[in-house]
């Protein structure tokens, strides 16, 4: 029987269509192995694909975890590490792979079909028959280096995490909710002296038992073409069948047919210590078992319940413990779901003092709750809110359908009546028509009266000194005990496992492989419209433009961009230059409160609780925020999504909330007390405070990035705080100048992204929010970073080495920053696109010097033209061994040592059509990405495609040239500023690595870096 005629052994279980997306959902199973396969078709230039095994372990041994990295190490067929990702990148694809509790997933995202149909056999196959070679075990999961420290990428990422606050709170919950029989009793991921034991026949072995087709599931989400897809899975299992388990062999499926947790015996409240030199504030996790995963109602009650209870500021638990008591920076919460769900509750920034009372007032605040009837209006809001923002999800997030069916593969029927669920989102109707008493007998059993575990988590000094020092001793101990002779071998045997991991991949593989066509790359194309200020950036023809021009002639800067949405998109772009600088770090404040302040309407008084009421009923979500996404780091952006009959009335708020709102002294109070209580949790974060540091190093007192940056806004909210409460009225003077400052006409551009066949009136309803400005003036230009350059921004490499020790983290974080181009337009970003790509690729240059020897858990070349460039070490045991191999790695190209081969060549420019289609991979993005280009960046139509055009012609010795003049400075003492953030005990031998390159060092602590502004009274802070 020839190919085309036969029959293919997948079996159609179902298809069906989505009433809240534009999307349809196949699913299949193969009758020979199990192996499971679901489809969504949706419209856009990338596919992506999960790859889902439930994984299940009765030990803290980390398997699961090193599976997620060793499968890309080689397969029986392709046994080369790094093969796999080389060919992705040709096939204009990123791989990658996450482990949770309860399963492990793969992913791939392509550009198109033709690519993701040539890899997909070749990633099957390293997932079922990888290699797993005692090699590639010890350099990814654990060894020992040279000098007595312990190394491997896994273990890196363990140690990064295993002794912080919410690692320490969660897996000592898990303890307490489940026994030792059910496997999430355990750290999947591995705790570190579980990793320094674990040998390769234990993961072989769990490999063995869980890899099994049978007990895999392949999405795939995209333009996918389901013929050509069922004949590459037929043919891959034709070549697997003799190497897996028999399928007939029973199979004992992982969490359904294993031993359920019982139920929570009684509440447990304990205190529970985690290292940090800041006694002052401790944070409160609690655990409770929720209802079955498999109930669409009862999972979407508990969504909207938690949100009435936590979601917002009008939320019972947020209003009184937040904003009235002020006990706690926030309150969160989240479920994982399970057979047995998992309802979690955290709330931070607590006075350590009062951690047990604040966890008492929870339980009182929830039982009053509970025995009182609801708030049905707002009730019925969140219900209408979670509804409108799940049709949201759905069509702009490809996550959205990938986590609800890994959760279906996981805990749902095989026979896919429990995926069908997936059809609508009904369940919300239904939830309507509970009534109070229903809702409160949900709320008693599943949360106010439900048995709980409470942990109380409690800073210790004490502790992270035990931590410091006895790691210390242990380290010191075993290089005593190993010697100069046992450190040479151990110096070998890690030399030995790198070559045999690292044997060079033969070129007729790679030539076998050609480079995919960009025929099924189908991008999105929106159609764009300009009205006002925005016409003198050029008018388009089409009828949408048409439509604009028909309206009146309204000055105002707007770029209307139209596609099939249910959803309007309306983003405000503001510029922030003419904000007086002392007031610059009052903007953390001025956009916490920017939507939380009651207002003047009509020359009535309306309080803040009906502001947000209404803001919810009448929109999807809002925000003003940072305008980083935007690629304008020095701007900020109100962004509002709704749906498109409430157009209008969306625009009407921005109005409202700019220039009606009420500036009170409780409201500031409150809300200066939440963010205040919250630094503390982000000042334990080593890469957070790597990055505020270089903000406060390379940014002057007029850049927003550094007043912003939790270090400076830190310190300057403090002494707010001081002023309100002897005069409030000086504080509220400042938030006014604030006002005054940002929201005039020559401060604002507009995006709008919808269907623009259903707004009435897109350009006049802008009308009143404009009408009483003044409109003379012209448009402020945009600023561009390097115009809030301080001195060391200007001229990077005065500081030399600035180093911060940290209690509260095990491994360090690096960021070195030299000079860089400043536009798109410089004539040298083709070259410096592809050779970041280059050195960056997954298996490539900077990849196999650093994470394949375990010096880091990963690297990055920064680059986003505001004048700098950085180089970035993140989660390393030595940060100064991650920074001197790269530099190794870009000397070694410059001096000729190491070539730049072809195929990787062409690997980078595959990597940037990728990278291209994955900024694109929605409408939304697409849109979003067209006015940067030419709002923001202020480059020519059609720019990402004349680059792709560019990069192909690029040379190796134009790539030299670059690595050169703009990447080797990166590690020159006296041309880069370096900052590493690093646990105490690291911090003697990085200290030691970069004096020996020639860079000056500062040690310094955190407070250091508390910049001085005039504080909003106009006194200096010291």
């Amino acid at each position: 029987m020839s190919d085309q005629t036969k029959k293919s052994n997948f079996r159609k279980i179902q298809q069906f269509s989505t009433d809240y997306s534009p999307a349809n959902i196949s699913q299949y199973v193969s009758e020979r192995t199990g192996m499971n396969i679901v489809v969504v078709d949706k419209k856009g230039p990338e596919i992506s694909g999960y790859f889902a095994l439930a994984t299940e372990i009765l030990d803290d041994s980390g398997s699961p975890h090193t599976l997620e990295h060793l499968i890309f190490m080689g397969s029986k067929n392709h046994p080369y590490k790094g093969l796999l990702d080389r060919l992705s990148t040709r096939a204009y694809s990123n791989t990658n792979a996450w482990t949770d509790t309860d399963h492990t997933a793969y992913t791939i995202n392509t550009a198109g079909w033709e690519g993701l149909s040539r890899i997909l056999p070749i990633y099957l196959e390293h997932i079922v028959l990888p290699t797993l070679t005692d090699e590639a075990c010890y350099t990814e999961v654990h060894h020992v280096d040279g000098e007595g420290n312990d190394a491997g990428v896994v273990y890196s990422e363990m140690q990064a995490i295993q002794n912080t606050s919410d690692e320490i709170l969660n897996l000592h919950a898990r303890r307490l909710l489940y026994p030792e029989n059910v496997g999430f009793h355990y750290e999947t991921g591995g705790l570190m002296q579980n990793l320094r034991v674990l040998t390769p026949e234990r993961i072989r072995s769990f490999h063995r038992e869980m890899y099994q087709p049978k007990n895999l599931c392949l999405i795939l989400i995209g333009e996918v073409d389901i013929d050509n897809l069922l004949k590459i899975l037929d043919k891959f299992e034709d070549g697997i069948l003799t190497e897996i388990p028999s399928p007939d062999t029973k199979f004992h499926r992982p969490w359904v047919e294993s031993i359920q947790p019982p139920p929570i015996a009684k509440t447990v409240v304990e205190k529970v210590y985690f290292p940090e030199e800041d006694e002052s504030t401790g944070e409160i996790l609690i655990a409770m078992f929720g209802p079955n995963c498999n109930d669409p109602v009862d999972m979407a009650a508990l969504g909207v319940i938690l949100f009435y209870l936590a979601g917002s500021s009008l939320s019972i638990l947020e209003s009184t413990m937040l904003d009235k008591e002020a006990l706690a920076s926030s309150i969160s919460y989240d479920f994982d779901p399970r057979p047995n769900s998992v309802i979690w509750l955290q709330i931070s920034g607590v006075s350590t003092d009062k951690l047990e009372f604040v966890e008492r007032r929870l339980f009182d605040l929830l039982s009053q709750v509970s025995s009182e009837p609801l708030d049905m209006s707002y009730l019925i809001d969140c219900i209408h809110r979670q509804k409108r923002h799940t049709k949201l999800k759905a069509e702009s997030s490809v996550s959205f359908f990938a986590t609800r069916i890994i959760s279906d593969f996981l805990y749902g029927k095989r026979d896919g009546s429990t995926l069908k669920n997936l059809s609508s989102i009904k369940e919300y109707e239904i939830l309507e028509q509970w009534s109070d008493e229903g809702w409160r007998d949900f709320l008693s059993k599943w949360i106010s009266n439900a048995a709980h575990i409470s942990l109380l988590g409690t800073p210790s000094i004490k502790m992270a000194d035990e931590l410091e020092a006895d790691e210390d001793d242990r380290i010191t101990a075993r290089t005593k005990s190993l010697g100069r002779k046992g450190l040479k071998k151990l110096a070998n045997d890690l030399e030995a496992a790198i070559a045999k991991n690292d044997e060079e991949i033969p070129s007729t593989i790679m030539e076998q492989f050609p480079i995919a066509g960009v025929e099924s790359i189908h991008f999105f194309q929106n159609t764009t419209a300009r009205s006002g200020w925005a016409k003198k950036l050029g008018v388009y023809s089409n009828e949408i433009q048409e439509v604009v021009n028909s309206q009146s002639n309204l000055p105002l800067f707007i770029q209307f961009e139209h596609l099939p949405t249910n959803f309007v998109h309306i983003t405000l772009l503001l510029e922030t230059s003419a904000v007086a600088t002392n007031n610059c770090p009052l903007l953390s404040l001025f956009l916490d409160i920017f939507f939380e302040t009651p207002v003047i309407k009509n020359g009535e008084k309306i309080e803040f609780k009906e502001v947000v009421t209404k803001l919810h009923q009448d929109t999807v979500s809002y925000s003003i925020n940072g305008a980083e996404s935007l690629s304008h780091s020095e701007g900020l952006a109100i962004q509002i999504q709704t749906e498109p009959e409430k157009y209008s009335t969306a625009i009407e708020w921005i109005h409202t909330m700019m220039f009606e709102s009420i500036f009170e002294e409780p409201r500031i109070s409150a809300r200066l007390d939440r963010i205040l209580a919250s630094i503390p949790e982000l000042k334990r974060d080593g890469d957070n405070m790597a990055n505020a540091i270089d903000a406060v190093i390379h940014f002057d007192n007029k850049s927003i990035v550094k007043a912003r940056s939790t270090l400076v806004s830190a310190t300057f909210l403090e002494k707010t705080k001081e002023l309100l409460a002897t005069d409030p009225k000086a504080v509220i003077s400042s938030l006014e100048a604030l006002r005054n400052a940002l929201f005039t006409f020559k401060n604002m551009r507009v995006l709008v992204i919808a269907n623009m066949t259903q707004l009435k009136n897109p350009v006049d309803a802008w009308k009143p929010l404009v009408e009483k400005l003044d409109k003379s003036e012209e448009l402020v230009t945009i600023v561009k970073p390097f115009q809030r350059f301080s001195p060391d921004g200007q001229f990077p490499g005065g500081r030399g080495l600035v180093i911060v020790p940290m209690p509260t983290i095990d491994s360090s974080f690096c960021l070195a920053t030299a000079k860089g181009p400043r536009l798109l337009t410089d004539p040298i970003i083709p070259a410096l696109t592809v050779t970041i790509s280059f050195l960056e690729a997954v298996e490539g240059p900077l990849w196999t010097s650093i994470r394949g020897k375990g010096l880091a858990y990963g690297t990055s070349i920064l680059f986003d033209n505001n004048g700098l460039l950085q180089f970035s070490v993140y989660r390393s045991p030595d940060a100064f061994h991650a920074f001197s191999a790269a530099k190794d790695v870009i000397n070694s190209f410059i001096t000729g040592t190491t070539k730049i081969e072809s195929h990787a060549f062409e690997g980078a420019v595959s990597s940037i059509v990728s990278d291209l289609a994955e900024k694109r991979a929605t409408m939304i993005e697409a849109a979003k990405s067209h006015f940067i280009n030419g709002v923001i960046n202020g480059v020519e139509e059609g720019y990402d495609f004349n680059l792709l055009q560019k990069v192909r012609s690029i040379t190796p010795e134009q790539m030299k040239a670059v690595m050169e003049d703009y990447l080797l400075p990166l590690f020159q003492p006296g041309k880069a500023n370096v900052v590493v953030t690093c646990a105490p005990l690291l911090k003697k031998g990085i200290i030691k690595g970069f004096k020996e390159s020639g860079f000056k060092v500062q040690t310094h602590e955190l407070s250091s870096f508390t910049e001085s502004y005039d504080s909003v009274d106009g006194r200096r802070n010291r």
